[in-house]
């Protein structure tokens, strides 16, 4: 039978993660905008590091170091601005955050939204790590650790994907880290916030293993912007059109759990 949820550069239609399987994973992948960009990119950063580069070491030396802050960096960025509040009470930067944040906690399995805009990760990646480089190497070690970035970037989205994808990883550690993926997006959106690193959260104290060491957040859908933030702060409903949803799409009503007397 024909899989319906087909996308392509043609059609531009969105792929829904909770009825792919990996190999449809792997499709929707190699072939996305998005990804494909940052692999072009990868290679103009690696290109123009060797141009650069007086030596080997300028191009080398970058990487590690770009490896050991990357976690670190992606962690505050998801704790203090993706899960702020502060973007969508700004006309300004409500849009913003409905794109980068709001709309993937709202439909965790689309993948049109799952990826950031490269209009914002592409000068991101470059603000945090080219300076590092250049510290390290000049502009060999500026572009040498852009690269790297955009490399970390591609691994740190692919595994992403498989986190919100509905598949039953095999390896064990890949299982882990969706476990604990689900759970910040199903459960307590404050915490787990890495992708594949939790090194981070277990620093600053916002890891938990399991659903039973915390309470369940009524915000885990919404990240706070409930209806009566949307009514003080309507920017971002007004551009989605509908009021911020507390569950799912497609989640049935939650049964009452009074009994009726006999």
């Amino acid at each position: 039978m024909p899989w319906k949820n087909t996308s392509s550069l043609r059609t531009g239609r969105s792929f829904d993660l909770g009825k792919m399987t990996l190999p449809q994973l792997w499709m929707a992948y190699l072939t996305y905008p998005t990804i494909l960009l940052y692999f072009g990119l990868i290679v103009a950063s690696a290109l123009a590091a060797l141009h650069f580069a007086n030596g080997v070491w300028g191009v080398i030396l970058p990487i590690p170091v770009v490896i050991a802050i990357y976690p670190l960096a992606w962690y505050m960025i998801h704790r203090f601005i993706l899960h702020g509040r502060w973007l969508y009470r700004n006309p300004i930067t409500a849009t913003l955050w409905k794109r980068i944040h709001f709309d993937h906690h709202q439909d965790p399995h689309l993948l049109d939204v799952l990826f950031g805009s490269p209009a914002n990760t592409v000068p991101t990646m470059a603000l945090i790590t080219m300076p590092v480089g250049y510290l390290i190497s000049g502009w060999a070690g500026s572009f040498a650790a852009l690269s790297t970035a955009l490399v970390m970037t591609c691994i740190y989205e692919f595994f992403h994907c498989i986190q919100h994808l509905a598949y039953k990883p095999k390896w064990q550690w890949v299982a882990k880290i969706k476990q604990l993926h689900v759970l910040h997006h199903f459960h307590d959106e404050n915490g787990n916030y890495g992708i594949t690193n939790y090194v981070p959260d277990r620093i600053f104290g916002s890891f938990y293993r399991e659903a039973r060491d915390r309470i369940r957040s009524r915000h885990v859908f919404n990240l706070g912007y409930d209806l009566e933030e949307a009514r003080r702060f309507p920017w971002v409903m007004k551009i989605t059109g509908s009021p911020p949803r507390d569950k799912p799409a497609g989640a049935r009503p939650e049964r009452s759990t009074q009994t009726t007397p006999n």
